[in-house]
């Protein structure tokens, strides 16, 4: 007997849609609801008594209005006739409002409408209302402008105010965006002083509702009370400072916010000042985060490591990716990336703190984030916590077969780049991530070409294998080391399986004046969709290889083929009878270029020089 499936009603859909939507709560100034009894005549559209399923009429006409559209479950969506109903309520309101969002619903299934063009990569759970409403504040964001104002802050810090700290002036400059974000008081006019202490103030006491939060505002708050200044009583500098604080943090705050469109610039202009610390970062660029990101086929659903994540790059561009893909800032899904979904280790003080800071600019506040030694038990102790079992001693539980327990939520995806120099730790820390996380994890390693051949990296092959090994471009870190990523199955022998190897000799970034390597010309995009594909597939370019673990642990750039010309074979058999003549051949090489410039006769006809030397006796040369 087959079961019979049960669909939900149109009655149903409208109810679910009213109680996601918030249709169901009075707002002053605002019709809204859900119904079919209610016609627009009565909502104050004149004479017309079509009956929308659901409404939100701002009595601002400036404001977006909402029309609803509910089907039955067993309804497809997709046809044509559907949206056409939709459409003609759309445009019974767009007669008044200047922007309309549509919404077809069945209870599982939704269709999203701007102004009558559907909308693509909403969020495939119906949301409040203040979500789709938000459809129409989307702006984009002026990288340029950005550049020119991170780097006028980055120059007024440096040169007005005397802090000759590279990371004292970004931690100045990010205690000031997060502060402004929360509320603090920053106006032209106020003094030094008056303005420090309100950053301060505001750090202290905002989030207080967090511990995990109050513990990253008071390293925050230590290490930006330490910051010195050699001037503070630069009125032009320091509203100068206030205003563009201001513009960024506009930017920073703008519900359609990219971590890679604003930070990744903030921290690039300042970062190019120093391009290594002491503790051996070297920071990841933008566009190689993004690519990373989707090498290892991250999706909103992952939960991310970077157990070397320095001012926390990748956890940026993964909170900012997988928010997009669960429909944006307003999903309700937003929320759970932030708090549970993220997760770093930062040993540097300073550094810490800056992660911290770009975390909370960037709309979060509970990304687990904490300050260890990536090289040490405990730290991967606490890596192994975000993945398996404990018992009430602290213990990992483990099963029957001595294999420890994993977490429901546990890590899925890592993306790290760790400091690169051996003094450092890095394959110590790449070790410690590969046993520390659940088998089959997908893991992407920024190194050196060269790393796992000079340092013994065949040692992780025992326990973890190496898929794949992508040559990023020659000029990609202007230290002048040479990288590539290293792509590990972790938990995973090797068992001498050979590895994927290709070479991005090409980025398409251009280095701009004081501004670092940029993609001026929007190249990168359509490169990284390229060569995504290509990695995906195994096949399409000439650069591909087959390396055999037992042989290299790296690509193998191609040897350019022995060439010798006329003119060298000539160059070197002359050079070779001076010798055996006993002629100085420098010496000659001088006579001859005198002979020529000063001792001979030079005429022209404005077609042909002509050059006769001079005739000299008993002359050998």
């Amino acid at each position: 007997m087959v079961a019979k499936i049960k669909y939900r009603t149109e009655d149903e859909a409208r109810d679910r849609a009213k109680l996601a939507l918030g249709f169901d709560k009075s707002e002053p100034n605002v019709q809204q609801g859900t119904g079919q009894i209610t016609t627009f005549n009565q909502l104050g559209f004149k004479g017309i008594n079509d009956k929308p399923d659901g409404w939100y009429l701002p009595d601002d006409l400036n404001i977006p209005a909402i029309v609803l559209e509910t089907k039955s479950e067993s309804e497809d969506l997709s046809l044509k006739k559907w949206k056409n109903e939709l459409s003609k309520n759309c445009n019974i309101v767009l007669a008044k409002y200047k922007q309309v969002v549509g919404i077809l619903y069945n209870g599982n299934e939704i269709r999203v409408f701007k102004n009558n063009e559907e909308v693509e990569n909403t969020a495939p759970v119906l949301q409040d209302k203040a979500y789709y409403l938000s459809l129409f504040t989307k702006s984009t964001i002026d990288k340029q402008r950005i550049y020119s104002l991170t780097k006028k802050i980055n120059d007024c810090l440096h040169i007005d105010f005397g802090i000759k700290n590279l990371y004292h002036r970004m931690i100045f400059t990010a205690c000031a965006l997060v502060a402004k974000r929360y509320g603090a008081l920053l106006v032209k006019g106020m003094d030094f002083t008056l303005m420090k202490n309100s950053i301060l103030s505001t750090l202290s006491k905002s989030l207080e509702d967090s511990r995990k939060q109050n513990l990253k505002l008071d390293l925050l708050t230590d290490v930006y009370s330490e910051i010195k200044m050699n001037n503070t009583t630069n009125q032009e500098a320091l509203d100068n400072f206030i205003e563009w604080i201001i513009e960024i943090s506009d930017c920073v705050n703008s519900d359609y916010w990219n971590g890679e469109d604003v930070m990744g610039i903030f921290f690039n202009e300042f970062n190019r000042y120093k391009k290594k610390s002491e503790s051996g970062q070297v920071f990841t660029p933008d566009h190689i985060t993004s690519f990373m990101y989707r090498l290892i086929d991250i999706n909103q659903n992952d939960i991310i490591l970077d157990a070397a994540c320095g001012s926390g790059a990748f956890l940026v561009k993964s909170m900012c990716n997988m928010i997009k893909e669960s429909g944006g800032v307003k999903s309700k899904k937003a929320p759970l990336i932030r708090d549970t979904q993220l997760y770093g280790i930062e040993f540097d003080r300073e550094i810490y703190a800056l992660a911290c800071a770009n975390m909370l600019i960037h709309k979060d506040g509970k990304t687990n984030l904490e300050q260890l030694d990536s090289r040490t038990q405990e730290a991967c102790d606490w890596m192994k916590s975000k993945s398996f079992e404990r018992d009430k001693k602290g213990s990992f539980k483990v099963d029957e077969n001595g294999n420890y327990i994993l977490l429901k939520k546990h890590v899925t995806k890592v993306l790290m780049n760790p400091p690169f120099e051996r003094k450092y730790g890095c394959l110590t820390i790449v070790n410690n991530v590969l046993k520390s996380v659940p088998e089959h994890t997908k893991c992407a390693f920024i190194l050196p070409d060269k790393k796992l051949e000079k340092d013994n990296g065949a040692k992780l092959l025992k326990h973890s294998r190496l898929e794949k090994i992508i040559k990023l471009p020659e000029k990609l870190f202007s230290e002048g080391v040479t990288t590539s990523i290293f792509i590990f199955e972790a938990g995973v022998p090797q068992n001498n399986q050979e590895i994927f190897a290709c070479y991005i000799q090409d980025d398409g970034l251009e280095t701009v004046k004081n501004q670092g390597r940029q993609d001026i010309k929007d190249r990168w995009q359509s490169i990284e969709d390229k060569w995504v594909e290509i990695i995906r597939k195994q096949s399409g370019d000439d650069t591909i290889q087959w390396i055999k673990p037992s042989e290299h642990l790296s690509y193998q750039k191609p040897e350019k083929p022995f060439e010798i010309s006329d003119e060298d074979f000539t160059k070197t058999m002359m050079d070779y009878l001076m010798f055996k003549k006993g002629i100085n051949v420098k010496e000659f090489d001088q006579k001859l270029v005198n002979k020529v410039m000063y001792e001979s006769n030079i005429t022209s006809d404005n077609k042909v020089v002509s050059i006769s030397l001079k005739s000299e006796a008993n002359n050998n040369e």
